[in-house]
This record gives C-alpha cells, structure tokens and sequence, in this order.
C-alpha cells in the first residue's frame, strides 16, 4: 500500500493511501460466500441461494463492512510505518477514486524530556475513623426521617407546608392562585432569603419578602429581577429520626440487621469515596506541576477545540438538569479554551510518561476497579459481567486505570509531601 505523509501545520499531518483492490474484492467474495451457506432466504433452501441474490441482498453492507475493516488496518500501519504519534482521533475522507482515502489528524507535540523529579508534589492523606461512620450512620437516619406536624414556630431543620406567589410591578406571579411546595429549613433547596423568612412563622401565618432572582432562572418573568415574594405557611412539621435497630439496618441491605456488619460496610463505601477523592486531588496536584513545567509547548488546536466544546456542553447540560434555561451561542467553547488546554496538555504529558517508561496496564488494579464499581449495586457480578462483555465500557475503565497509574508514578518519583487531611476535608469540593 502506497502511503504519503504531509505536514499542513506544525501539529497537523494530511496522509493519502489506498486500499488494496484485490484483498478488498477477496474479503467481500470471502464474506458473502460464507453468508450464502447458512443465509435463510425466503423461497431458497439454506445454502442454495443464488450468489447474485446474495451479493443483491447484502452486497452493499459487506462491502462497507470491510472497507471499513481495512481502513483501520491500513491507517494503523501507516502511523506505525512513519513513527507517528496521534493526539486525538483522525478525520479520514475518500480521496479521488474509490480506493483512494485521505487521513487528516494531529499529532503529540515533542515535549522533550519530561523529567518528573523535578515536579513537587503535595499528597494528601486520609483514613476513615469511628467517628466518620457515626456521622454518615446520623445522615442515613435523616435520609429516612419522618415527618410530625407542630404548632409552634419554625426553626432550622423543620419541614413547613407554604403557597407563594409573587408581585412584580403591576404583574402577579402566577396570574391566578398559588403555587405550592415544601421547604425544608437549612436545607438550600430554596432561596436563603426565603428559608430565612420561614424561621418563627406558625401554620397560618403570612409574610413578604424581597427575592434577587438569578438572570437564568426559569421562569422568564423572574430572570435577574427582584420581587416580593408572598409566603403563607400551611403546616409545620418537625423530623422523627428512626432508630438504628436491626430493622433500620436490614433496609439498607444488611440481611442480618446486626450493627458491626452495617458498619463494615458502611467503612467500605468511605473508604471507595475517600479513595477517589485523593486521586482526584493528586491528579490535579501532579496536573498543575505539569502544565506549569509545559505551558510553553504548542498543542493541537483541533483536539484543545474540542475539548473546549465537550465542556461548553458539560456545563450547559448540568444547567439544563437544574431546570435553568440554557441557550449556546457558537462560540460558547471560547470561553472554556484555557481549561481545555491545561487538560489536553496534562493528558498528552501523561500519555507520553507511559510510553516513554514503558508503563503497562496493571491488570490487578482493573479488577479491584471494576469490584469497586460493582460493590454499589444490589448484583455486583451482573455489573462486572456488564463491563467484561462490553468493550467501551471496559476500555474507558482500562484508560482511567492506567491514567491513575501514570499518576502514581509521577507522584511518587517527583519531590512530594503528605499532607494529612480528615476525612471531611478530603472528600469536600476543591475550589
């Protein structure tokens, strides 16, 4: 196969080949013959269908099939033929007859020598105690309270029954009637000039307060403007927490009901929520030395783009789940370039680290992964045989696997630090 490779740009490469004519019309003869001997067709016996009647029937599918097939092949051995390193996926395209194909992609910029000993590195540590256990052990009873109704005034914590509706101007929200809902005291869920307004009102009771609406709220006559917003308070209710007994403890899956093994199992959700939580704070650790040592190095501009889309879309689609209004202009993605870049930049240098050491999967940390994952499920082994039978699902864990790895080594080979955290300091956001 006849392959030329051309540069259109520091990063970008156009290569042109074609396909071999005689391994694609031998593959296709090959498939359809394979297909006319067990093909059921209505009005043939199995195996007597007429070649023509085959290669009319599924021909055109074949045919695609293995252009598609050699495509792979022949792209794959061209960029090992001329010692290319890809960054991202490539755009290929049929050049001017019908075995003739042009690849255009990107490749990884040279980087040089990536000397990880000269990173410094804080890691953070952490360990699940007694008492963080008794903490999610109360946030389980709270998951599960109960509701009695008070006469007294509301206070933080109490759930309170409320109609609203709300005066802009000369308009009322809604035109007619009330809107109804449920608010619990410090809980967020509303607006904290609203929650704040419930503290001491007692069923019945009726106040008016100033509400600062955001400029993507829902609701389009709300949207960056204040009203009065008209509470009246219909019931208040006070939470019953559940006692940890063995029935409260069999509702969460432990069929023994018995407290040592609720707490066992309760250590082992910490301990996987903990885990992640410092590889995501060494990732970003090892991540910024990276970028800081790297910044000067020019990226692929098609794969920083794309990346900045994919989070332009991210961030529109959580909006969109926290029922504000979302409406993308064209170049949303410019204002996420900078993010994308530090994290093409950070993947690129950590594809590179495992190249050049030779880094390999480790199979042992795929498995516990994978057993991890599964432990969150009611049948972890349908999850486990889900991912084995799934290839797309299995390599997207492979690649997380071997990025933590990477990870890992960098940290452990760059200058670091422990750094011991709780395990609420861990686990908490990062700014």
């Amino acid at each position: 196969m006849q392959v030329s490779v051309e540069s259109v740009g520091n990063l970008e490469r156009k290569m042109t080949f074609s396909l071999p004519a005689d391994r694609l019309e031998g593959q296709v003869g090959s498939r359809l013959r394979e297909i006319g001997r067990t093909a059921r067709i209505k009005g043939f016996r199995p195996g007597k269908v007429p070649a023509k009647v085959i290669e009319q029937r599924f021909g055109e599918q074949v045919r695609n099939e293995v252009v598609d097939g050699l495509l792979r092949e022949g792209f794959d051995n061209a960029v090992r033929d001329n010692a290319l390193r890809i960054a991202g996926q490539p755009r290929i395209e049929r050049g001017d007859d019908s075995l003739a194909y042009v690849a255009t992609f990107e490749v990884v910029p040279d980087f040089g020598e990536i000397d990880v000993a000269k990173l410094e590195v804080v890691r953070h540590v952490a360990e699940v105690t007694e008492a963080d256990i008794d903490r999610m052990i109360e946030n389980l009873r709270q998951q599960r309270r109960s509701w009695s109704a008070v006469t007294r005034g509301a206070q933080t914590g109490d759930a309170v029954d409320i109609e609203t509706w709300s005066q802009i101007g000369d308009e009322r929200l809604p035109a007619e009637g009330v809107e109804r809902g449920v608010a619990v005291i410090g809980s967020g869920a509303m607006f904290a000039d609203i929650e704040n307004a419930l503290v001491g009102m007692a069923k019945g009771d009726d106040k008016a307060v100033d509400v600062s609406f955001p400029a993507d709220w829902r609701v389009p006559q709300l949207a960056g403007k204040t009203a009065k917003v008209h509470l009246h308070a219909e019931q208040v209710s006070e939470p019953v927490l559940p006692e940890v007994d063995a029935a409260f403890i069999k509702s969460f899956g432990v069929k023994s009901g018995e407290m040592e093994q609720f707490r066992a199992d309760i250590r082992t959700n910490l301990d996987r929520e903990l885990k992640n939580a410092l590889m995501n704070r060494l990732r970003r650790a090892v991540g910024e030395q990276l970028v800081d040592a790297f910044a000067h190095v020019e990226l692929p501009p098609k794969l920083v783009e794309q990346e900045a889309r994919a989070l332009a879309a991210q961030v529109a689609e959580q909006a969109r789940r926290q029922g504000r209004q979302v409406n993308i202009p064209a170049d949303a993605h410019l204002g996420f370039m900078e993010p994308a870049r530090k994290r093409v930049l950070v993947g690129l240098l950590v594809g590179e680290v495992a190249r050049g050491h030779q880094l390999l999967l480790d199979r042992k940390r795929v498995d516990e992964s994978l057993r991890l994952i599964a432990s969150t499920y009611e049948e972890p082994q349908q999850v486990i045989d889900l991912y084995r039978k799934d290839p797309q699902l299995m390599s997207g864990l492979q690649n997380r696997v071997m990025e933590e790895q990477v990870i890992d080594w960098i940290a452990e080979r760059a200058r670091h630090t422990d750094q011991q955290l709780t395990f609420q300091e861990a686990i908490a956001p990062q700014a």
